[in-house]
């Protein structure tokens, strides 16, 4: 304390400028502003300069580009660069020098953009490889930030293979080659997918030299269509098509094999100049025939399923790669014209019996109507002759009708054999497809596999009636039902019908009769054989006049006769007394012989 006695102020203290918080001389103040503004680079805002980053966080990056105080840009605009570091330099875009708070204002994302157009169009000259942030997935492909241009990457240029996932690939930084710019409306187009071929380009040659047919390869499913699928071979791609994957029916490829599956092929053949390779996977394991049962024979039952149904019949596998077929015609012992799909289906497990077997050429038929007993072998003793039986009609012919006694067991009505008094012009006229119908056997032909049937024998003979009824001469009234060119269709009791000319259709005004018109017909023909009667109106009353005539004639005639006779007997008498009393020895002879 004694000490502090003894100070004495600065004589030549400014305690002004220590009020004011300078102690410096208004010499020493310019010095130092000078030096410090020496210190500072040069910086003018909207301009391009390089800094330096000295801080990254999550949300913000400070750069330092030698100015008074740093910059504070958004990590956002560096989302592109995920690999980027304090330290690092990078070009910055100086929107301001001082904002409101006295910051300096930079952008990352408008530096890239001042020079990003030249810089995309010198990558595409040059063919050089450019970074780019995946931002986003849009329709047919990825939003890619290159250079702070927003490109387009197309799906199909992402990679090599299929890709079945876009999203994965979103906020990743990825190498692209540019492909196209479009200068007018300042698009680009980018791929990855160039860069992966340029490397399995020379991958592809090697590889391809070094093939083999026969040889097997391991390779991994890269994309599976309907007609087969690729496999990538580790840098270059082969076919396997859908009837090499098994020796089975394969209707989806995604039955025997699934995406990014490693598996082993067999090279079949390959194109060097078109680099096309295709490769089997069935021919890896036996051929199913080399291993079908060998105590396989003719007349075996087999099982199995139908892979494939067609028209003509149906292909049944009854071990994988191993198929048979049923020809329509062994389904069903009808002889009738049918589909194979009115019997089978397919997924459907059947049971057929082995009718051939070809093991050099690996045929098989089949059959499943040898299942059931052949409805002909004993057909007389089921349908003997003269037997009454329900059938079914199953088709229309113009001479006849089809119908179906059993499955199997066809017959035919004769269109002359349906009715024995109706002159049936079609059978639709007298039944129809489906209904059932009444029949007698008629004949066998058991070789041909033939029945011949018929419906009228039913009922007895009504022509055997008809013969004493519809006698020639007799008249009977008819309707006239049908007017034909030749003549008219004539409705006659008992169902019958008859047939008349025009001629005799006259009646007896001279009009001619119409159709639907009721008189009376005279039977000028009955043919009970071919069941046909001639009728005619006309004769009723021309045959009545005719008969009347020839009365009236007769009884002139006989007038006529009479009266001659008599005068031919008074002319004699006459002559024969003349003559006598004029000769007298006459007389007198006379006379002598009386004596």
């Amino acid at each position: 304390m004694e000490n502090l006695k003894n100070i004495a102020p600065l004589s030549d203290f400014d305690w002004d400028a220590f009020e004011n918080g300078t102690t410096e001389t208004a010499q020493s103040l310019a010095e130092l502003e000078k030096a410090y503004d020496e210190t500072l680079g040069r910086v003018n805002e909207n301009e391009v300069a390089e800094g330096t980053v000295i801080s990254i966080n999550k949300r913000e990056v400070v750069v330092n580009i030698g100015y008074k105080s740093d910059g504070i840009i958004p990590a956002a605009e560096f989302r592109y660069n995920p690999e980027l570091a304090v330290g690092d330099v990078v070009e910055v875009y100086v929107e301001n020098q001082e904002d409101k708070k006295g910051q300096l204002v930079l952008s990352h994302k408008k530096a890239r953009a001042s020079k990003s157009w030249e810089r995309v169009n010198q990558a595409l000259e040059n063919k050089e490889v450019v970074k780019g942030y995946i931002k986003c997935r849009t329709k047919g492909g990825m939003i890619v930030d290159v250079f702070g241009i927003e490109a387009f990457l197309p799906g199909s240029q992402i990679d090599v293979k299929p890709i079945r996932d876009y999203d994965v690939f979103v906020g990743k930084t990825m190498e692209f080659q540019i492909v196209k710019i479009n200068q007018e409306f300042k698009n680009v187009v980018v791929s990855h997918k160039a860069l992966i071929e340029a490397e399995l380009e020379a991958q592809k040659q090697e590889i391809i030299s070094k093939l083999e047919k026969g040889q097997v390869l391991e390779g991994t499913v890269k994309n599976i269509t309907s007609y087969g699928v690729f496999i990538d071979l580790g840098g270059v791609d082969g076919l396997i098509h859908i009837t090499d994957l098994s020796w089975g029916r394969v209707n989806d490829p995604h039955e025997i094999v699934s995406d990014d599956q490693r598996l082993n092929v067999v090279i079949l053949d390959f194109d060097e100049d078109k680099k096309r390779i295709a490769l089997g996977l069935k021919q890896l394991t036996p051929h199913p025939w080399d291993a079908l049962d060998a105590e396989l024979k003719v007349g075996d039952k087999v099982n199995g399923k139908v892979v494939v149904m067609a028209d003509y019949g149906a292909f049944v596998e009854i071990a994988p790669g191993v198929e048979g077929l049923i020809h329509v015609s062994e389904m069903s012992w009808s002889q009738h014209l049918r589909s194979a799909q009115d019997f089978l289906k397919v997924g459907e497990d059947v049971e057929a019996v082995v009718l051939t077997l070809d093991r050099t050429e690996r045929k098989m038929s089949l059959g499943i109507k040898q299942l059931k007993d052949d409805p002909w072998t004993a057909i007389e003793g089921k349908y003997p002759v003269e037997s009454k039986h329900t059938a079914k009609v199953r088709n229309f012919t113009n001479f006849g009708v089809f119908v179906e006694l059993e499955e199997g067991v066809d017959g035919l009505i004769h269109i002359s054999d349906l009715s024995w008094t109706k002159k049936i012009k079609h059978p639709s006229e007298f039944t129809q497809i489906g209904a059932e119908i009444e029949v007698v056997v008629l004949e066998i032909d058991k070789d041909n596999r033939r029945l011949s049937l018929g419906h009228k024998q039913l009922e007895e003979n009504p022509w055997d009636v008809f013969e004493t009824v519809f006698t020639e001469g007799s008249i009977h009234e008819g309707t006239i039902t049908e007017l034909l060119e030749k003549g008219a269709v004539v409705q006659l009791q008992y169902g019958v019908e008859g047939f008349a000319t025009p001629k005799h259709l006259v009646k007896e005004d001279g009009s001619q009769a119409q159709q639907g018109e009721k008189i009376e017909f005279k039977v000028i023909e009955f043919n009970k054989e071919s069941k046909r009667i001639i009728l005619s109106h006309s004769r009723t009353f021309e045959d009545v006049q005719r008969a009347e005539a020839r009365a009236e004639k007769k009884a002139a005639t006989a007038a006529k006769k009479t009266v001659k006779r008599e005068e031919t007997a008074a002319i004699q008498n006459q002559a024969a007394s003349t003559s006598l009393g004029d000769n007298e020895a006459l007389a007198a002879l006379k006379a002598s012989m009386e004596k």
